[in-house]
């Protein structure tokens, strides 16, 4: 495995364990943003490793089909891929005209963070 990949597996490792501890201290933004980049660096890592070029984005969406594409497929489903899509912007910016359907709480972080973890249990499989 490459040296880069293995860097971008350690640090969405870390988000992930960030939007754990973030959680256990009802943090819920904070942790909601740390599953999503957990989810996204899992799936860069997998592009860096290899050899696609790496997308400057941060939707899930669009990295998935990317992967899919090309026959890899990832333990996500449309609708979560639409849930940590939805997150994104709302968990970093108060922007009243992006938020989403729901209001943060402990169980939208516990569905966002089994699904980061499900993503980086797939990615490292298939590296």
């Amino acid at each position: 495995m490459k040296d880069e990949t293995k860097l971008w597996l350690e640090y969405a490792d870390e988000n992930l364990q960030s939007a754990k501890v973030l959680l256990n201290s009802m943090l819920f933004n904070p942790s909601l943003q740390n599953a999503q980049q957990a989810s996204e660096k899992y799936l860069k890592a997998y592009y860096i490793e290899k050899g696609i070029r790496l997308q400057k984005i941060h939707s899930l969406s669009s990295l998935v089909q990317t992967l899919k594409e090309r026959k890899v497929f990832v333990d996500i489903s449309e609708d979560e891929i639409d849930l940590m899509d939805s997150i994104y912007l709302v968990s970093k910016y108060p922007l009243g005209s992006v938020l989403p359907d729901f209001s943060p709480d402990e169980t939208i972080c516990y569905e966002c963070l089994d699904i980061a973890r499900r993503v980086g249990e797939s990615i490292k499989e298939l590296l």
